[in-house]
């Protein structure tokens, strides 16, 4: 199997971010709170990054901020599979009523903009990683639920979907061995770039001050606490936003290529 270069490149890029996130206290050289230095130092060997607005090392920052971007997003993108694929399978197949509640449901949902249901929510709600999970996670559920519909309607009528229903199988198993295995190319497509919206969303609440809480640091969060220092030259607040870019970039990298590898595997079986 021939990988691509530019699969290769969001390979690694994806896999040092995911690997720097889990072992963040094994490879941070200094505490995420510790107060190191003076403020906004320059980079230099003792601080490769140089320090932030309060004096604490910006690469173990941006190394424990990434630990608690990723694995709020990974979390909020599996909640937001698992709950609108499934829902989305069950409406396809179930059809009739349950479709119709579950998708005028879905469309009321879809009708606010995710931001500002997410802020009106937090506004009232103790602001803690499970609560964004959660919310984050219903939240884009919607939006996985549409993708999900949409691929299993047209798979549902297929000859082979028929067969196992006059078989007399079960709905879960109709689902679980018939439309998901053929629906899963599209969906893994989905979920690179449902991770990567998680990635925003989760900076963007942080940034508005409805995201993640100190002490604990995340990339949207050290761009709001260093983003006074752009007006004197300072790239503090640049270098997470650069992390998120190229994480984003690679993790669509790879999600083509899974795209493609699945949907090639997918016309030789069927040839």
């Amino acid at each position: 199997m021939r990988i691509p270069i530019s699969a290769l490149i969001g390979l690694a890029f994806t896999g040092a971010y995911f690997f720097a996130a889990i072992f963040a206290s094994l490879i941070a050289p200094y505490g995420m709170a510790e107060i190191v230095g003076d403020v906004w130092e320059p980079a230099s060997s003792e601080f490769l990054l140089g320090t932030d607005g309060i004096g604490r090392d910006l690469l173990s920052r941006m190394i424990f901020g990434g630990q608690t971007t990723i694995f709020v997003a990974t979390s909020a993108t599996l909640l937001s599979f698992g709950l609108g694929s499934i829902l989305g399978f069950t409406a396809a197949v179930k059809g009739g009523w349950v479709d119709q509640i579950l998708s005028r449901g879905v469309d009321l949902m879809m009708s606010i903009p995710s931001l500002i249901s997410a802020l009106v929510v937090l506004s009232v709600m103790p602001v803690t990683l499970p609560v964004l999970i959660l919310v984050m996670g219903l939240l884009d559920a919607t939006r996985v639920f549409r993708l999900s519909r949409a691929v299993a309607v047209d798979i549902t009528v297929m000859d082979y979907v028929e067969a196992a229903r006059l078989r007399g199988e079960k709905q879960m198993w109709i689902i679980f061995r018939e439309i998901l295995p053929n629906a899963l190319s599209p969906l893994v497509a989905e979920m690179g770039l449902r991770f990567i919206f998680m990635v925003l969303f989760i900076s963007t609440l942080s940034f508005l001050g409805l995201g993640v809480q100190p002490p604990l640091a995340d990339w949207g969060g050290i761009v709001k606490e260093n983003r006074e220092g752009i007006v004197y030259g300072i790239p503090a607040a640049l270098i997470p936003a650069v992390a998120i870019a190229t994480l984003a970039i690679s993790v669509n990298l790879v999600a083509d290529w899974v795209l493609t590898r699945t949907s090639s595997l997918k016309g030789g079986r069927g040839g």
